[in-house]
């Protein structure tokens, strides 16, 4: 009998012990989870996770989370609302000069919204509805210097529809025309930069008539004997420019200046390490001649042709 008994009590202390390692396993659990959940950062109002390690709420992602090039490890990256580990609401990008990148609404982690880019210097370049992963309705893209580019509307599958418009550097209109579909419909014009007319067409879903084109020369403007000229601040000769002459660049008088590639950059007269008067010579990353702008009393007043050889 006694040891019948002594069996039970060893069974029922065994039981106590079982009990008491899942309570523990439990608590150890739970405060994993707590510690998930509230120490990813150091303010107890953002970069949440829950029980489930899903993100939720308001978060900051800086260089250490992804380890972007050029970014410092506490530089901030994005911020914006994740529910349950999809991004939702505006979401904030920035570059790593520290400038809004862009500013995207997202609904269920795609874009779906207003969205709004920006050009590293802080200028906007484009806005406008954002809806799987095309533009919808009216979109607007600026040139650099801020001034309008493209005035474009879209249709409900993202082509364009309607009068679409397209604007020169200086803010003149360059093209006005219809489209249907993506296609250009219908009657165009285009303009030069002074905004005289420059040519009138007409398509058919996309295909020019040629027979029906009309093209006009740029007018010649008469002026005056004691014309005022636009006055402008110039463009800054970077740190890379040199002058390859004999004469020493000092910022002041006429030089021909060349880029770290050995290619023409500034060539004209400057005045405190400015070209006031010249012609300044734009190349893309593979180092190919894109344009060259033409600068009068430090204002930018048009290009000049691009070299045929």
């Amino acid at each position: 009998m006694s040891h019948k008994l002594l069996a039970i009590e060893m069974k029922l202390v065994t039981l106590i012990i079982s009990f008491i390692l899942i309570g523990s396993i439990h608590n150890f659990t739970a405060g994993i989870n707590f510690y998930q959940a509230d120490n990813i950062d150091s303010k107890d109002t953002i970069n949440k996770v829950d029980v489930n390690n899903l993100k939720q709420g308001f978060w900051i992602i800086y260089g250490r989370d992804k380890k972007a090039p050029n970014y410092k490890e506490d530089q901030k990256i994005e911020e914006g609302t994740y529910l349950d580990n999809r991004k939702t609401g505006v979401w904030k990008k920035y570059f790593a000069n520290g400038k809004l990148q862009n500013e995207i609404t997202y609904q269920n982690s795609r874009p779906n919204g207003f969205a709004k880019l920006y050009y590293e210097n802080g200028q906007l370049k484009e806005e406008g509805l954002w809806k799987g992963n095309k533009w919808i309705g009216e979109y607007k893209l600026y040139h650099e210097n801020g001034n309008l580019y493209h005035e474009f509307e879209f249709n409900k599958v993202g082509k364009r529809e309607g009068v679409q418009k397209y604007y020169h550097e200086n803010g003149k209109i360059m093209i006005e025309g219809e489209w249907a579909m993506g296609k250009e419909s219908g009657y165009l014009k285009e303009y030069y930069e002074d905004g005289s007319i420059k040519a009138e067409k007409n398509f058919a879903n996309g295909t020019l008539d040629v027979a029906t084109v009309k093209e006009y020369k740029k007018p010649e403007h008469i002026v005056d004997k004691k014309p005022v000229e636009p006055s402008g601040s110039g463009v800054t000769v970077d740190k890379t420019e040199v002058s390859r002459s004999a004469k020493k660049f000092d910022g002041n008088g006429p030089y021909t200046l060349y880029n770290m590639d050995r290619q023409i950059s500034k060539d004209g007269i400057f005045k405190k390490n400015k070209l006031m008067d010249g012609k300044w010579y734009k190349y893309n990353r593979d180092g190919i001649l894109t344009r060259i702008k033409v600068f009068k009393n430090g204002s930018y007043v048009g290009d000049a042709p691009m070299p045929t050889d």
